[in-house]
């Protein structure tokens, strides 16, 4: 394990608060309010309640909203695990920010139980309409999945559960549960035959995932073959790099929640009302300002260049954010017009801008983790060949910074003996 002193940890945790708090200060105050209020009352990080309300958005958008753009569709579904130790309020973020599809999914149960208690035996199966699955096999995961074919999250307090059994040589579900999180990432089709129970397809998946991990445990969710599979690199891990340690009166004020919860309630019924027969539009395909397609255009150009200067765990990280700046531009599209409800705009240039800033950090919180964590050759890097390579593949001084986590002033003047 490297040493979590070193200039370069210490660098990256300081343009991780800054890049943290760049993107705060650009997020609507219905959102913003309550990571703030969180963090002075409940002693919550700011990071740990950013990635939670991403992936509170991310869940209940479901299969309504997709972007087509650059030869590709993508749809906002996205894998959080929030890294940290006993104690960092983990879970208490993740329950603050999904509170309100809680609230959904009490009702949903809670009319479940009154129809199956009415069911005759004449009457069709009834469906259990939810949102977040807690504990589930990976059997009944796709069951309730095909029960709710908007999309599906799985929300757990700690994730090791799910990682141990992905990494149990025993178990039969390991390369079930790894291949259903890799084909849903990418929204592919899950088709289910058996000759004891009904068979079912879902046309096309929708999964999302988040879960609190200790430091401890991050070894064994790189190994038995996530690493490998491409499992790692679809995921947004959020490290803590700022803890609130002074007490304070008071609670979060019902205005902030009460503001925060209007927004996602009215992300969720946009759903309700796709998801419903008589409707006849089903997906809404978010445009492109030609402003804010050339800066995507531009960003993924810079990805690509990125990639073929990158040692091997940062060149199939940087990979995945080709994909994952399509996620996260839909996330902030919706993010921005969840209190008005203003969903049939345009997606701008303002809004790309601030997906490029969340991918960039959690690509920043990836690079913590693997420095702090590991000591491969595969995380090592010899900076004078990676310049080198970046100048004969005519990458940026900005790339290379940003692969190896060295202050640009350092790169430049490296830069500056290569090309004199």
């Amino acid at each position: 394990m490297e040493n979590t002193t070193s200039p370069v940890i210490q660098l990256l945790s300081k343009e991780l608060i800054e890049q943290r708090d760049k993107i705060l200060n650009q997020l609507p105050n219905n959102y913003s309010e309550l990571i703030e209020q969180s963090y002075i009352y409940k002693r919550v990080p700011k990071e740990y309640m950013l990635s939670s309300i991403l992936f509170t958005i991310s869940s209940s958008v479901g299969l309504v909203f997709k972007l087509d753009a650059l030869g590709f569709s993508n749809y906002v579904n996205a894998y959080f695990t929030i890294i940290g130790s006993r104690g960092d309020t983990k879970s208490e973020a993740i329950s603050i920010a999904t509170a309100p599809l809680k609230i959904g999914d009490d009702k949903d149960y809670d009319k479940y139980r009154e129809n199956k208690s009415n069911q005759t035996d004449e009457d069709p199966p009834i469906k259990r309409k939810q949102i977040l699955l807690q504990d589930a096999t990976i059997e009944s995961a796709k069951l309730s999945h095909e029960n709710n074919p908007s999309g599906i999250g799985i929300c757990k307090d700690e994730i090791f559960d799910l990682i141990q059994n992905m990494s149990n040589s025993n178990s039969r579900d390991r390369q079930k549960w790894r291949t259903f999180l890799l084909e849903s990432y990418t929204n592919k089709f899950v088709d289910i035959g058996r000759k004891t129970t009904d068979s079912f397809r879902i046309k096309k998946t929708y999964l999302t995932l988040i879960g609190g991990l200790q430091h401890q445990f991050l070894p064994k969710m790189f190994a038995n073959g996530n690493l490998e599979s491409g499992f790692i690199d679809r995921i947004l891990f959020t490290n803590i790099f700022q803890r609130n340690k002074r007490m304070t009166f008071g609670s979060i004020e019902g205005k902030v929640i009460s503001n925060y919860n209007h927004s996602i309630e009215n992300i969720l019924a946009y759903k309700r009302q796709s998801e419903k027969s008589s409707e006849s539009i089903k997906e809404l395909t978010i445009s492109l300002t030609d402003e804010a397609h050339r800066t995507l255009f531009d960003y993924t150009q810079q990805l690509l260049n990125r990639q073929s200067i990158a040692v091997k765990l940062y060149e199939e990280y940087c990979s995945k954010m080709s994909i994952s700046i399509h996620k996260l531009c839909i996330l902030v599209f919706i993010m921005c017009r969840a209190q008005e409800s203003t969903f049939k705009s345009q997606l701008d240039m303002a809004d790309v801008n601030l997906a490029i800033e969340l991918n960039e950090f959690y690509f920043m919180n990836f690079q913590l983790i693997v420095r702090s964590h590991f000591n491969s050759s595969q995380s090592k890097m010899n900076v004078d060949d990676v310049v080198r390579m970046a100048i004969k593949n005519n990458a940026s001084q900005k790339a290379v910074a940003d692969i190896t986590g060295l202050h640009k002033g350092t790169i430049s003047k490296k830069w500056n003996k290569y090309v004199s």
